[in-house]
């Protein structure tokens, strides 16, 4: 297996309300104080600014999940992930939202691959989710006692039926 320089980048401008968002990005440093890696894990993150997520989807408000306004969450996330990685000369990007059963991991990867080739920054092809992938992310959340959000993000928007759970991002 190759050894990879990681950093972990937050970047979520769809998550409402803010103290959701707070609380999603201060799991990061508490599951890296309890896991050991062989290596350090840099972190970058974003400040909470929900303007351009809220803007991008104002029209698809009533879109269900995995609808047009999905689609449109994972351009302005893997862009960002795309742009910050050319601008900070890492060799490769990724999203963890693969894991997720409720995301189309291949419009992931068309729209990674995509970016890839606009900014000159290759694009791990992933589909975590397969192989227990989604399972193992649950085990390995019981085990290090992780927050499991209950909606992907854009909660206002009205995406998800009363009380069904989302585990993603």
């Amino acid at each position: 297996m190759p050894d990879y320089n990681i950093t972990l980048f937050f970047y979520n401008p769809n998550i409402e309300p803010q103290e959701e968002f707070e609380k999603r990005k201060n799991e990061i440093p508490r599951l890296l104080s309890k896991s050991s890696f062989t290596s350090d894990v840099d972190i970058l993150n974003c400040e909470y600014d929900n303007t351009a997520f809220s803007n991008a989807v104002l029209s698809l408000r009533k879109e269900p999940e995995g609808g047009a306004r999905c689609r449109i969450c994972f351009e302005l996330r893997l862009a960002k992930t795309a742009q910050t990685a050319k601008t900070g000369e890492y060799d490769i990007f990724a999203t963890t939202l693969s894991v997720s059963p409720h995301k189309n991991a291949k419009l992931l990867n068309e729209i990674g691959q995509r970016l890839a080739d606009e900014y000159g920054v290759k694009h791990l092809t992933s589909d975590f989710k397969k192989n227990n992938g989604y399972k193992r992310s649950v085990e390995l959340s019981k085990e290090y006692d992780l927050y499991r959000q209950s909606y992907c993000g854009c909660k206002d928007f009205g995406s998800l039926d009363e009380g069904a759970v989302n585990d993603v991002d």
